[in-house]
């Protein structure tokens, strides 16, 4: 029987962090051993096979073991070396808890065991090596560590060959993983439609990887930011459902407006109607008036005042 120091195809490795995973548990130390060996030549494995292999992993309940795997035999440096910058990576002096790794794996850990939501976990934080900054009294501070990690994904999804779909919704929930962390009950119902507008696409995946983000280990805290994105979800979904009954403009707007203003039937008559929705939501309009309300507006927004 072919000993796994004797295999010729490297896939071999993955489907140990596969087993690993599964299991989680580690693997004997001659296997880890003989997994560092064959590291490089799994680069002449196709990226296509790979990004497959890892997804198996990433879904499994042990899948932060098998991560840990994956660093300890050399394989997170040869096809994650963005993610490998982070080990050890302090987020704040002097505690080990906070090394950006140890969060990224109890991160996708406690994740929803959706492929996009645990890529997204797992790459959720990389820009954090090249963002991170010190204060003079001891602070550490990652400004705009989203916007470059999504700018830094675009490496890692030509590396793996991410169909469009998937690379898309990947740098979306990279790029905004702390907004639904931002909420609070001061939000207005307008302030929520609108983050509801522009997340809706993602938005199941995004608050599902914003819950797996909240790791503290302060009593009480991890469960008020659980209780605020339930809050934040609940609303929306309340505000769905107000709306579907009854929109926040009235039927018929966009007639009232062509027979008023003498306009023909086209694209501007959509583009008035938007106009009309972002002013609602942004609370410079009311929902729910007769439609001759709406008209002033339109008239500004036509230069007919």
């Amino acid at each position: 029987m072919q000993t796994v120091a004797e295999r010729t195809d490297p896939s071999w490795v993955f489907q140990i962090a596969q087993k690993c995973a599964a299991e989680e548990q580690m693997p004997a130390d001659d296997v880890t051993a003989a997994a560092r060996a064959h590291a490089e030549a799994t680069r002449a494995l196709s990226p296509d096979v790979v990004r497959q292999e890892l997804e198996l992993m990433l879904v499994e309940r042990g899948v932060h073991v098998a991560l840990q795997w994956l660093h300890d035999c050399g394989l997170l440096a040869v096809w994650l070396p963005e993610l490998e910058a982070t080990v050890d990576f302090s987020q704040e002096a002097g505690r080990r808890h906070k090394d950006v790794w140890e969060h990224t794996k109890q991160v996708v850990r406690q994740s929803v065991p959706r492929p996009a939501v645990r890529w997204a976990a797992l790459l959720h934080d990389i820009g954090k090596v090249p963002t991170r900054t010190f204060t003079p009294d001891g602070g550490v501070h990652f400004h705009r560590h989203s916007e470059v990690g999504a700018r830094m994904f675009e490496d890692t999804a030509r590396r793996f060959r991410f169909d469009k779909p998937m690379k898309q919704k990947l740098k979306f929930l990279i790029l905004h993983h702390l907004r639904p962390n931002q909420y609070d009950a001061s939000w207005t119902d307008s302030a929520v439609r609108r983050f509801d507008r522009e997340l809706s696409a993602h938005l199941t995946d995004l608050l599902d990887l914003s819950r797996a983000d909240i790791t503290s280990a302060r009593p009480g805290k991890r469960q008020n930011a659980l209780k605020n994105i339930s809050e934040l979800s609940a609303r929306i979904q309340a505000l769905r459902d107000e709306d579907a009954k009854q929109p926040p403009l009235p039927t018929g707007i966009g007639n009232v407006m062509m027979e008023h203003f003498k306009l023909p039937p086209s694209r501007q008559i959509g583009d008035l109607k938007r106009a009309l929705e972002v002013a609602v939501e942004s609370g410079e309009l009311e929902p729910r008036r007769e439609a001759d309300y709406y008209l002033a507006h339109v008239a500004k927004l036509l230069g007919r005042e």
